[in-house]
């Protein structure tokens, strides 16, 4: 795996919290808002998770991959079990780093807990690898996210959330840059924080920027419906400040979730 393929790692993590809203919601309850079914995130983690029997697969892609003129792609899947709201949500997820070779595979663990009121705190790690390979080391990391109630920033009609936003810090991808970033002269740590903001768009789209660390990225989420199966698409450009990479990428992303 060349190190240019390191991207995929927080390309894919932003895609995982495409999966889990609608499939391993609680139940919603009269006068209560629930959280849209959009993608909250790009490249961070967020504390809502899969939970309750839910299975989910996907897949990422950037165009071009950093410091290559090359494509590149990663697939994950997963499961989530246990319930955050009565005690703990488990997310489990098996990851190929390289689609192209299908040789390099590493694992993820994520535990969520729900506050109540829309907000949750999870935490976990990223990139325990299973095969011999890989130019990024485990990520740890502890997040805090919220969905907001007011009156201004809900959709009444259907009765979900239109702003959300997640804040966390960890070690890893987010606070270490690459050894490509570091012999192009761009340092060698980022901020150790990271945080995501998503808004819910003319009723049918969240647009989303975050901070993973090292750099912006921004761009939309949308989940759709076949025969009411979830399938969530996200669409962002990456590497928007000069703080890593080699330019402006596309980051490209789908996934789908069901209940056992």
């Amino acid at each position: 795996m060349k190190l240019s393929k390191k991207y995929l790692i927080p390309a894919l993590f932003g895609l995982l919290s495409l999966h889990g809203q609608e499939a391993g919601a609680a139940p919603r309850q009269a006068f209560s808002y629930t959280l849209n079914s959009h993608g909250k995130s790009l490249t961070t983690p967020v504390a809502w998770g899969a939970s309750r029997n839910v299975v989910f697969m996907g897949a990422v892609g950037t165009i071009p991959a950093q410091y290559s003129s090359q494509n590149d792609g990663a697939a994950v899947l997963g499961v989530g079990v246990g319930d955050p709201q009565k005690n703990l949500g488990l997310q489990i997820s098996i990851i190929s780093n390289d689609i192209s070779q299908w040789d390099e595979y590493a694992s993820a663990i994520h535990i969520t807990r729900s506050l109540g009121n829309n907000d949750a705190i999870g935490a976990g790690v990223e990139n325990i690898m299973l095969t011999d390979g890989g130019d990024a080391g485990k990520s740890f990391y502890i997040v805090y996210s919220r969905g907001i109630k007011h009156d201004s920033m809900v959709n009444k009609t259907i009765r979900t959330t239109r702003l959300h936003y997640s804040i966390g810090a960890g070690t890893g991808r987010f606070a270490d840059k690459s050894p490509l970033d570091i012999e192009s002269g761009k340092g060698e740590h980022g901020t150790y924080v990271f945080g995501n903001l998503a808004y819910e768009l003319a009723k049918s789209f969240n647009i989303i920027t975050d901070w993973n660390g090292t750099n912006l990225n921004a761009g939309m989420a949308k989940t759709f419906y076949i025969d009411r199966q979830p399938i969530a698409v996200s669409v962002a450009l990456a590497d928007l400040t000069h703080n890593s990479g080699d330019g402006i990428r596309v980051c490209l992303g789908a996934s789908i979730a069901f209940n056992l």
